[in-house]
Order: C-alpha cells, then sequence, then structure tokens
C-alpha cells in the first residue's frame, strides 16, 4: 500500500500529543485539535508547492536532513525547556521555505479555520513544521534525496487535497498555497461549495416556512407572538448567509433551528456523537486500545440509532441541516476509520461496530 503522508502525521499526532501541544502553547485542546486537521494537509500541500520551484528540492531536502530523526525527540522538546526554540527553529523554517507572505496567509487561515489567534497559529504551525519535515524525512530512510522528496510530495496530492478539511481552501483564497494541488483541489472545492449551497437553501426553505406560519398567525390576537421570533430568525439568517465561507453556514445551521424530536436535541445529539468519534477513534494504537474503545464506539453506534430512528419526522429542510452537520466530518472520519482498521490486530476487534457507523452515517448524509 502506497504510503499516505496525511495519515502518517496524523497517527503520529495522537490526542495525547495534541494535548501536550495544546498545553505548550497556551490554548484549548479543541481549538488545537481542529487546528490540526487543517493545518497538516495545508503544510504539506504548500511544500508540494515549493517542491516545483527552481532549487525548492534542495531546499526540502536540507530542511528534512535537519529535522531527521525529530518524531522520536518531539515529545520531550514538548516537555523541555527548549521548547520556544524548538517553535522559533519551525517558523524559520517555514519562512525560509515558504516566505513570509505564504507562512502569515497560512497561519491566518488555520486561525479562523480554528478560532485560535493569530499569533498561537503561526506558533503551532512551527510546531508542526519539524514533525511534517520529520515524516518526510523518515520515508526516505537513510537517504535524504531532493529528487525523492519533490517525487514523494507530487505523489501525495490526492491524498492531501481529500484531507483539508471542508470549506479550508476558502480561507485560502489569493494566495497560490493550494494551486500546487491542481484539479484535485478544484474539485473538492466545487463539491464542498455545493454541499454549502444545499444547506443554505434548506436554511431559507425553513425560514419561509416560519414567515408563512408568522403570516397566518397575524390575523389572530397573538400575532406577535408568531412575528417578533420570525422577525429575529429572518434576521439571523440573512447576517449568517450573507457571510462568506462554508463553516459560517453550517455554524448557522445549528443556531438558526433547534431540532427537537421526542425530547432529544437531534443536531446536539449528531455533533455531540460525531466529536465523540473523532476523541475515539484517535485513541486507538493498537489491540488493548481498541478493545478499550469498543464501548464508546458501541455507544456512539446507539446514538446515531435514536437519531435515524426520528429521521422519518424531520421534514426535508431539517434532514438537510443534520446533513450538513456530518458532511463536512466525514473526510476525517473516514480517514480515522481506515488508519484504525489498518494497525494490525485491530480489525478483528471493531470492524463489525466500524462498519455499523459507516451505514449509519451514510443514512444521515442523505436528504
Amino acid at each position: 500500500m502506497a504510503t499516505n503522508l496525511v495519515t502518517l502525521i496524523m497517527q503520529f499526532l495522537t490526542p495525547d500529543m495534541i494535548g501536550r501541544i495544546a498545553n505548550t502553547l497556551g490554548v484549548g485542546r479543541n481549538d488545537t485539535a481542529t487546528a490540526v486537521d487543517a493545518a497538516v494537509p495545508a503544510l504539506l500541500a504548500a511544500l508540494t508547492g515549493v517542491a516545483v520551484r527552481p532549487g525548492g528540492p534542495q531546499k526540502l531536502a536540507s530542511a528534512a536532513k535537519q529535522e531527521s530523526g525529530v518524531l522520536d525527540k518531539f515529545g520531550s522538546m514538548l516537555g523541555g525547556g527548549g521548547q520556544t526554540s524548538f517553535v522559533d527553529r519551525g517558523s524559520q523554517m517555514l519562512s525560509s521555505l515558504l516566505g513570509d507572505r505564504d507562512q502569515s496567509a497560512l497561519a491566518n487561515a488555520v486561525g479562523k479555520y480554528s478560532g485560535l489567534q493569530t499569533g498561537a497559529s503561526s506558533s503551532l504551525l512551527g510546531a508542526l513544521a519539524p514533525v511534517v519535515m520529520g515524516a518526510i524525512a523518515q520515508q526516505q530512510g537513510g537517504r535524504v534525496d531532493a529528487g525523492s522528496i519533490a517525487n514523494l510530495l507530487t505523489n501525495q496530492k490526492n491524498n492531501i487535497a481529500e484531507a483539508l478539511p471542508s470549506g479550508f481552501s476558502r480561507l485560502l483564497g489569493g494566495t497560490d498555497l493550494l494551486e500546487p494541488l491542481g484539479d484535485t483541489i478544484r474539485r473538492t472545492t466545487a463539491t464542498g461549495g455545493e454541499a454549502a449551497r444545499a444547506a443554505a437553501a434548506a436554511v431559507a426553505r425553513t425560514a419561509d416556512d416560519t414567515r408563512r406560519s408568522a403570516q397566518a398567525a397575524a390575523s389572530s390576537t397573538n400575532w406577535l407572538m408568531w412575528a417578533i421570533p420570525a422577525l429575529a430568525i429572518a434576521a439571523l439568517l440573512f447576517y449568517l448567509l450573507a457571510r462568506p465561507g462554508e463553516q459560517v453556514v453550517q455554524q448557522g445551521l445549528t443556531t438558526a433551528q433547534n431540532i427537537t424530536v421526542a425530547g432529544m436535541n437531534v443536531g446536539k445529539q449528531v455533533t455531540d456523537t460525531v466529536a465523540g468519534l473523532r476523541t475515539t477513534l484517535g485513541s486507538i494504537t493498537d489491540p488493548a486500545s481498541a478493545q478499550a474503545a469498543l464501548p464508546q464506539l458501541r455507544e456512539a453506534t446507539a446514538q446515531l440509532d435514536k437519531v435515524t430512528g426520528v429521521l422519518g419526522q424531520l421534514s426535508t429542510s431539517q434532514r438537510a441541516i443534520i446533513a450538513g452537520l456530518v458532511n463536512p466530518a466525514m473526510s476525517a472520519l473516514n480517514q480515522l476509520f481506515d488508519r484504525v482498521l489498518a494497525i494490525p490486530g485491530v480489525a478483528d476487534i471493531i470492524k463489525p461496530t466500524i462498519d455499523a457507523l459507516r451505514v449509519k452515517l451514510a443514512t444521515l448524509t442523505a436528504v
């Protein structure tokens, strides 16, 4: 099986490692995890661009040699007194490879996507750069060669494009950082744009339904009880949908409508289950941890069963909103599913449960 650099790096960046990075930077663990999901493939895309520039492969080879073996000591670097110089070294390396303008644009995009301040996202990139170069060096074995590094990155275009979180590429508009991915990233962006437009249309349909209800109630003595909430929702929808970016639309979906059926907040149930799945899957590194994670995976299956059980009670627009919550997470979840199943001995323990999870998640993505 061909190497997937994104998967290789994300396997190294376990939840524990991400927590240590967050502590080092003094930021939240969840924001850091979100930033890492975007930063790793974005860094690889940017380095792929370096690989096709004159003299770029030689620069990459030099940087990879400096970071050879860094994966073995990364954890201790984070906990030691030299962590600041370590982050600074990574930042200087990125500045040398990408240039200050692209490095700053990348930090801004990661910060906007994850909620980190720009300074924190810049430091995170500085911490991740040695990890990314160390993984590249590791794939070269004992011989770091400029030509083979360029070939390695070029062959990773599909993996990198697929790993970029939905909507993140829009935050890099006006830069050439994703240009090396060519048609692959353009197809991915187009697909994401269709999903965002479908979600926005679903919200608009819900707004129309609310407006019609308000108009019908206006003839009664209680018309204000309908009209005021309707106007508030309309104003919120106008604000959200006027703002660019798929991530904002997704946030608007959960804000604009609280879907509750039989006492269950369906939207919260879905987002909590997906977040829990990512954490649980990220904790699996061997058969023992897979066995320990099995109860949580079965619980996630049960929670999704509850959601699929009420889908028939939802309107078309409500189902579109639920699909809009799940779709952006599917790329990362599928990568996590594939990663844990590839660990020797793990598939025998959890494959039936993961297969069931995939079916249930696919049901939720269908409008």
